[in-house]
């Protein structure tokens, strides 16, 4: 049978404000029925930040906690991923609310980078730092996820991240199955290219889970070349607001059904949620 593809839909993120984008999310509530509307359309993982009222980005336990029963309410056994990547947090602060509330899956972020966005309009950078992911980091997290039962989702900016993987699979830290997402077109990491794309897929491990994560408005033309070779996909809000056509979407779930459509245009199916959870050993927490 061919391989199906799993569609995640990233809702929020830290950066993007309601002033570029009207539809972004930020309440509990909102986040969970943004949550519904691509569960819907037919996204099986959910990648969720939490934010502030004011949308600021949130890292508390409690806001996650409320995020949570609300997907939960609305979405049924969707697999719920929690972002663990910030910048000027302690590594205990990054990791709280896995160890708390112990979700399907946690990003892990794999190395460290400049993480920057440029104007070249006005000539300017309006992001500038340094994301900071040392292996004694990275191994604190995957303990943490380990004894919480949480699957950590690797988020790879560049072809060294990948790599990073290496001696902690030696270490029989990170064990199968190993979750590989390829972000592509963050300045400071990978650019989004049709042949970087095949370069990444080319070095994971043997019989890994990858997705690709395209930033920006090229995003459909690499979800489309990684469906062509039965890779996995994430779209939302968090990466991009524009569908293929150019016109802003006006939810997640406008995303998602562009990814599946695209899906179904390359002769691939969608994964529902419990084949899913099949493919990446997920049993559902009730």
């Amino acid at each position: 049978m061919a391989k199906k593809i799993v569609i995640t839909a990233a809702l929020t993120g830290v950066l993007a404000r309601r002033e570029q984008c009207p539809y972004i999310p930020y309440s509990p509530e909102e986040i969970a029925l943004e949550g519904k509307r691509a569960v819907e359309a037919g996204a099986s993982v959910l990648h969720i930040h939490a934010r502030q009222p004011d949308g600021l980005p949130a890292y508390d336990i409690e806001t996650y906690r409320q995020i949570g029963e609300a997907v939960r309410a609305h979405c049924g056994n969707v697999i719920i991923n929690y972002s663990t990547g910030a910048v000027g947090l302690s590594r205990e602060e990054r990791i709280q609310h896995i160890t708390a509330l112990k979700p399907d899956m946690a990003a892990l972020n794999m190395g460290s980078m400049n993480y920057g966005i440029y104007s070249s309009k006005i000539k300017e950078f309006y992001h500038d730092f340094v994301f900071q992911n040392p292996f004694s980091d990275i191994k604190f997290y995957l303990e943490k996820m380990k004894e919480a039962g949480t699957l950590p989702e690797m988020e790879v900016f560049d072809n060294g991240h990948i790599n990073n993987a290496n001696p902690l699979i030696d270490m029989g830290i990170l064990q199968k199955p190993f979750v590989f997402s390829f972000v592509m077109g963050v300045l400071g990491g990978i650019p989004i290219s049709t042949r970087n794309l095949l370069h990444q897929a080319g070095t994971v491990p043997e019989g890994s889970h990858w997705q690709v994560i395209g930033i920006g408005r090229k995003q459909w033309q690499l979800v489309a070349a990684a469906i062509t070779i039965d890779g996995n996909i994430r779209v939302g809000l968090e990466d991009n607001f524009y569908l293929p056509e150019g016109d802003m979407a006006k939810s997640n779930g406008e995303l998602v059904d562009a990814g599946v459509r695209l899906v179904r245009m390359l002769g691939k199916e969608v994964a529902t949620i419990d084949e899913t959870r099949a493919m990446l050993s997920i049993p559902f927490k009730s």
